[in-house]
């Protein structure tokens, strides 16, 4: 199997609120939506993101369905360009029906960040950090902020979306 992830889907309890937050809170334009069953959107090259309506994740998958449809440990996560863009994107999501878990901060990597649940409770973490970007072919840099290890100035986050 190749080391790659195509689609991330998630189980969401209510996905009429996920649809509220995601595409009329936030603005994100879906690329599929299955009204009562899921949405898609497309979060990166190669990339989507699947909110699945638990109960028909849970028919989908059969037998094994407990284990995929109750919330898991994990986050999702946003990456901008500077700390005030952590916390401008922290009162979007706000603003969009979400909840501020925690705030924007220093953070122990050296970068700033704060973290976010969507209303069915999955996390985002919105990040500066600055010892991270991306490469031309699409590799993903991650690294300590060091005069050795500087961020790629010709390849600014903002040019990944």
């Amino acid at each position: 199997m190749r080391q790659q992830v195509h689609f991330i889907t998630v189980a969401t309890a209510d996905l009429a609120a996920a649809r509220r937050f995601y595409r009329d809170g936030l603005g994100w334009r879906p690329t599929l939506d299955v009204p009562g069953e899921i949405i898609f959107f497309q979060i990166g090259p190669g990339l989507m993101l699947g909110l699945f309506d638990a109960d028909a994740f849970g028919r989908d998958i059969g037998p094994a369905a407990a284990v995929v449809t109750r919330p898991g440990g994990f986050t999702l996560a946003h990456n901008v360009p500077t700390p005030d863009d952590v916390d401008r994107v922290l009162a979007e999501a706000r603003a969009a029906g979400g909840t501020v878990l925690k705030p924007g901060q220093r953070a122990e990597f050296g970068g700033y960040h704060g973290h976010f649940a969507d209303p069915n409770g999955t996390v985002w973490e919105v990040a500066c950090n600055p010892g991270w970007w991306v490469e031309p072919d699409g590799t993903v840099v991650l690294g300590p902020v060091a005069p050795d290890n500087p961020v790629a100035p010709d390849n600014p986050v903002d040019q990944i979306n």
